[in-house]
């Protein structure tokens, strides 16, 4: 594992190296959903002078509640993620998720294009996500549903399958007792996924840091769409998010 000052290093060589292009672009003022599509019928979305107010429902435990947004574009390749986050909830329990390029596993009803299955994601239960989407997936803000008092940052590859549980997807390392993502706190977050690492930077008043993943033993993931998950009872404001990509281009799914 690389130590803080490598990885911070290699952060800078990565996010500096790559001819990166604007792929997608949403301050959080105009209508999001000319942007962005909702899985949940219970969460809330509202556009604010101080960004996107996205909350989840408030009934934990009801997979109701959960909610899921959606880039409506598609993108492919190397991908940089930037984006300021502002915890508006007071939890100790659930998580944030940054999903990227989403598609479906290929079987039906799970095709490739996400869009065609929304329906199947109106209440948005989080095993039909990992069983049936390939993706990459970052927790962050996040916390045990048991309220324990330490959070952590950790990713994944979906999907499962029959040799591969849940706990399986997780990508080594695990950070935990980060520190980050206090209430009321604005965080600058940048991710990196190529083909090779995935980076994930957190930047806040009270300081930094770089966390890093190998992906050179995982399958690759290639394109698909960018989802913001939070569990029931999180909440937050997203502003200045930008997609950036390697290929200079994206797709329509």
């Amino acid at each position: 594992m690389l130590n803080s000052a490598l990885k911070a290093q290699s952060f800078e060589v990565l996010n500096d190296s790559i001819k990166w292009r604007l792929a997608f672009s949403y301050e959080g003022t105009k209508n999001w959903g000319d942007y962005w599509h909702l899985d949940g019928e219970v969460a809330t979305v509202e556009n604010t002078k101080e960004g996107l107010l996205y909350s989840a429902g408030s009934e934990n435990g009801n997979d109701a509640h959960h909610a899921v947004l959606w880039t409506k574009k598609s993108f492919e390749g190397d991908v940089k993620i930037t984006y300021d986050y502002t915890r508006t909830d007071k939890e100790t329990r659930n998580v944030c998720i940054l999903y990227i390029q989403a598609t479906g596993k290929g079987e039906e009803p799970y095709v490739k294009d996400i869009f065609e299955w929304n329906d199947l994601r109106k209440v948005p239960t989080m095993r039909t996500y990992f069983n049936n989407m390939n993706a990459l997936h970052i927790s962050y803000a996040a916390f045990t549903n048991k309220g324990e008092k330490y959070d952590y940052v950790r990713a994944r590859r979906y999907p499962t399958s029959d040799d591969v549980g849940f706990e399986d997807t997780k990508i080594p390392p695990s950070y935990d007792n980060v520190g980050f993502f206090e209430t009321d706190e604005t965080y600058h977050i940048t991710a990196i996924k190529t083909e090779k690492t995935l980076t994930f930077k957190v930047k806040g008043k009270s300081g930094e840091q770089v966390f890093s993943w190998d992906l050179t033993q995982v399958k690759p993931i290639k394109e698909g769409r960018i989802g913001l998950r939070q569990m029931y009872t999180r909440s937050a404001f997203y502003k200045n998010f930008k997609v950036y990509t390697a290929a200079h281009k994206s797709v329509n799914n």
